[in-house]
């Protein structure tokens, strides 16, 4: 029996065939081959439509098809890039899609087993090829209305499952979904691909290949690689890969990212080159091929083909290449929670807690449901813009309101969410009581979402059914602890739903353990009845249980329903929210649906009042209640709650100093003018501030976060203040800078690929300038290609990583082994959120010959660099370095360490670079 894709693709690399479109040409085929007598009435031209040349020409289709398979392609693909119903519109032969199908595949799948009994240790297989139609489900073709879609998911889905359908009563080996530009396309055919898999009652390995739009390493829609994988999780996803876009060599960066992130086998087909001005490709076979011997000998992938420009002299090159070369090794599912809007969301615990904002919710905002009433969707969009701005990592949405025809609202506002890359950068949760509309945001989002909500209230039927579909469609999905008895109250009873949904959705469904998020129900505590008063603790507890005892799950909830008996005194609410909130993360409480913006931390409340909060959160005396409520009342001078504010605005009687350490803190930005315009005099230079209270407040906050007390939004506010702050004294440090001096040395400094974060490095840069370096600042997200050619260009004497995000230690450590294949050793300084030494000692310094830093703060670079241009010193430095990593290495010799332990994140939060 002929062995299959999914058994040969481990053993060796295989061959994919070249561009079919390129061979064509080659034919000098003319109007009437692609019409014959059979199409010679439709109106329109009808050269181009390459996929009818199946019913025309199919001598043409065998010969190109013979030519790849004779030059050693494993795999061909069928000539049906455009054979759904929506392409074929244009050409009005769309009632012929399914025909044309099937003649493509019994003309490719006769070819390719002619050469496998020819052959029989070379099999050859056939890939049905879709394409990703000429229109897009992401993206509204009407600049003037950023809403409007020229098809649906359900058009688009209905035409790729007939097309689908078609392959595999052909006979396909594989089905290949390439040149996608747009994720929610791509969703669609994928879930049209299992459907016809389950009507036709067969399982074929799916294979997916990206085309990215530019140097940027995003799609067409927007969507960055590790975002596309997090949206297409979901699925039986065979092989995974690039295509098209650019040649060999520019499409390598995001090759290796792409091999470094996905759990699949790795494809890459690129174009020969990059075109010339008259739109050909110039690049021989044998230049193409020496660019791809290096994908090859990096181990980055398993299937090798080529698209624009290839022909079967190109394919005939990889022969030689792939001999005896060991394939690509997949990488492991990822242990965590993968969302994503534009960019990727890893629920991971040193994020602390994700923060849901919660203000597009007609059900929770006044304002929201009013402009969603008026149909003034430009300000509603401000709203989940300015949600995002505060830190929120996720935002609800959610539409449900009597007087509102949710469905269409849901789909309306997502859609424009689309068109707006600040607010789709992050994940969306699809929040409603009804199915239908839940469905209907989900065929909107090309990135992976999460459903709020499904329970058990309906019985497992209803449930079992709701997460199936869930699943099918790619997203997350919050479970709520309700069953057939009603909502769970008690810790036990809590456990008991939430253990029970868990073996459902894991046993049964199949669905990925870090895609539940529980909410046990935050219920309103101090509402005057004693059954109530231990609710707090209940979830508490029962977060703690899940944690320890359902895998992977999550735990969420809906934050704001705890101080319902409170409402109308803000600060109060505030305040047990903030004391909610740090005893529920301490157990395990992870996601969360809050207002972004809430200003109140947990080290803000006075004791006395902390006392009597906790006392009724932690359910501690019977009266806790009653004394709360006394004192809230008499915080309470009014409507406006101006005690509070009083409260609030003390800290300005603070000294100078101590104003800018809070400001920080607290991430205000009001009062900065004047206060710095207040500290200037009492300092040398501007920069002093900066390595002065400015970074003592950045300390603090580090200090919060690592200990709980403060989460991730709170710390986005603080950074922008931070950047205003370092933004108003530049004048005054540029005005300081010695003029006519000499450089005291030249400094190449980025934020690394994958990571948009740089308040960390923008520090540096000043901090460096002020000692008379010249910096070059190549930005955020800068491709380790880039760094490397600059640092070529420029000969800086030193370079500094600067990254936020975990995993910018990986691609950390990937700069360093591509600066030391292009034979550089200049010293690097590694800084970031998320660095320590631990990590820069067994991961980074290993795989470079030059000096590696790791630096803790901001101030430390100037000294270090001034070191390091000192030969002596440089030497000594050096051999400091190596003695305390070879001693961090001896001590760590059994760690595998591919990121910071969770210890070391929390005490480095904030090291700014």
């Amino acid at each position: 029996m002929k062995p299959t894709i999914q058994q040969l693709v481990s053993e060796r690399i295989l061959i994919l065939d070249g561009a079919m479109g390129t061979m064509i040409q080659q034919y000098n085929l003319r109007e009437e081959d692609f019409r014959n007598e059979r199409f010679a009435n439709i109106p329109g031209q009808m050269k181009g439509n390459n996929d009818l040349l199946c019913l025309t020409r199919p001598d043409v289709i065998r010969d190109i098809h013979r030519k790849y398979l004779e030059a050693g392609a494993d795999i061909i693909e069928t000539n049906t890039f455009s054979s759904t119903t929506v392409s074929m519109a244009d050409y009005h032969v769309q009632d012929y899609v399914r025909e044309i199908n099937l003649a493509a595949v019994k003309i490719a799948r006769e070819v390719a087993d002619e050469y496998t009994r020819m052959n029989p240790d070379k099999p050859r297989f056939v890939a049905g090829s879709v394409g990703p139609t000429n229109k897009t489900c992401s993206m509204s073709p009407d600049v003037n209305n950023p809403a409007f879609r020229a098809l649906s998911y359900d058009e688009l889905a209905t035409a790729y499952q007939e097309q689908m359908e078609a392959l595999i009563d052909g006979g396909v080996d594989a089905i290949l979904i390439e040149t996608i530009f747009d994720t929610l396309n791509a969703k669609a055919a994928i879930f049209a691909a299992e459907t016809a898999m389950e009507v036709k009652g067969v399982q074929l390995p799916i294979m997916l290949s990206v085309t990215v739009a530019d140097i940027s390493g995003r799609t067409l829609s927007g969507q960055t690689l590790d975002a596309f994988l997090a949206s297409v999780q979901h699925a039986p996803i065979f092989s995974v890969g690039l295509n098209c876009s650019f040649g060999a060599k520019q499409l390598k960066p995001f090759l290796e990212g792409l091999a470094s992130r996905a759990p699949y086998y790795i494809s890459a087909y690129p174009n020969a080159g990059l075109p010339n001005s008259l739109g050909k490709y110039d690049q021989t076979p044998a230049e193409m091929a020496a660019q791809v011997k290096e994908y090859i000998d990096e181990k980055l992938i398993n299937i090798i083909g080529g698209c624009c420009g290839t022909t079967n002299e190109y394919i005939a090159e990889y022969v030689a290449l792939v001999q005896g070369q060991t394939p690509h090794k997949p990488q492991s599912n990822p242990d965590c929670m993968w969302l994503s809007g534009l960019e990727l969301l890893e629920v991971k615990p040193e994020i602390n807690f994700v923060n849901v904002g919660e203000r597009c919710n007609v059900a929770g905002s006044r304002k929201f449901l009013r402009l969603i009433q008026e149909k003034k969707y430009d300000e509603a969009l401000t709203i989940a813009r300015g949600q995002v701005e505060d830190g929120a990592l996720i935002i609800d949405v959610n539409m449900d309101e009597g007087l509102l025809e949710a469905k269409e609202e849901m789909t309306t506002f997502l859609n424009l969410i689309a068109s707006e890359p600040e607010i789709s950068r992050v994940p969306v949760m699809i929040d409603s009581s009804k199915w239908e509309v839940i469905i209907a945001g989900l065929k909107c989002l090309q990135g992976k979402s999460i459903v709020n909500s499904i329970s058990l209230k309906e019985g497992e039927e209803v449930f079992l059914e709701h997460a199936r579909t869930v699943k099918k469609y790619g997203a997350a999905v919050v479970v709520m602890a309700f069953d057939e008895k009603g909502q769970a109250d008690t810790c036990a009873r809590k456990i008991e739903v939430c253990e029970r949904a868990y073996r459902l959705l894991v046993d049964k469904v199949k669905f990925n353990p870090h895609d539940i998020i529980f909410d046990p129900n935050v219920l309103a505590i101090a509402t005057g009845m004693e059954e109530h008063n231990n609710y707090a603790v209940d979830f508490i507890n029962a977060t703690a249980w899940i944690k320890k005892n359902l895998p992977g799950a999550h735990i969420s909830g809906g934050v704001s329903n705890l101080s319902f008996s409170f409402r109308g005194n803000n600060y109060i609410r505030e305040a047990m929210h903030a004391v909610f909130l740090y005893h529920a993360i301490q157990q395990g409480m992870d996601m969360g649906i809050v207002n972004p913006a809430t200003a109140v931390m947990y080290t803000d409340i006075e004791p006395d009042l902390l006392v009597k909060i906790e006392d009724v959160v932690l359910n501690r005396r019977p009266d806790a209640a009653e004394i709360l409520i006394e004192t809230a009342e008499s915080l309470k001078a009014s409507k406006e709650d101006t005690q509070t504010a009083v409260k609030r605005d003390a800290w300005r009687d603070e000294n100078v100093t101590e104003r800018l350490k809070y400001a920080l803190v607290k991430g205000i930005g009001e009062y900065l003018e004047e206060d710095l315009a207040e500290i200037i005099p009492l300092y040398n230079k501007a920069v002093d501030i900066i390595e002065g209270p400015l970074m003592e407040g950045m300390n603090i906050v580090g200090d919060l976060f690592g200990a709980g007390k403060m989460f991730l939004p709170q710390v986005v506010k603080t950074a922008r203040t931070m950047k205003k702050a370092v933004a108003i004294l530049q004048p005054l440090i540029e005005a300081e800078k010695t003029e006519g001096s000499s450089s005291a040395g030249k400094m190449l400094i980025a934020t690394v690929k994958g990571d948009v974060h740089d308040i960390g490095k923008n520090i540096v840069s000043v901090v460096m300038a002020c000692n008379n370096f010249e910096v070059i600042d190549l930005g955020v997200m800068v491709p380790t290609e880039t760094i490397v050619q600059r640092a070529i260009e420029e000969k800086p004497d030193f370079i500094g990583l600067s990254g936020l995000i975990t995993p910018s230690l990986e691609e950390m450590v990937h700069v360093a082994s591509e600066l030391q294949k292009a034979g550089l050793d200049i010293p690097l300084m590694i800084g970031g959120a998320t660095t320590s030494k631990l990590h820069t000692a067994l991961k980074i310094a290993p795989v470079y010959s030059g000096i590696v830093a790791h630096m803790k703060d901001a101030a430390q670079n100037a000294t270090v660099a001034s070191r390091l241009l000192n030969p002596e010193a440089k030497e000594k430095f050096a051999a400091e370095l190596n003695k305390e990593y070879e001693s961090l290495r001896l001590k760590n010799a059994d760690k595998k360490v591919d990121t910071v332990s969770i210890e070391e994140a929390q005490t480095n939060k904030l090291n700014l670079f």
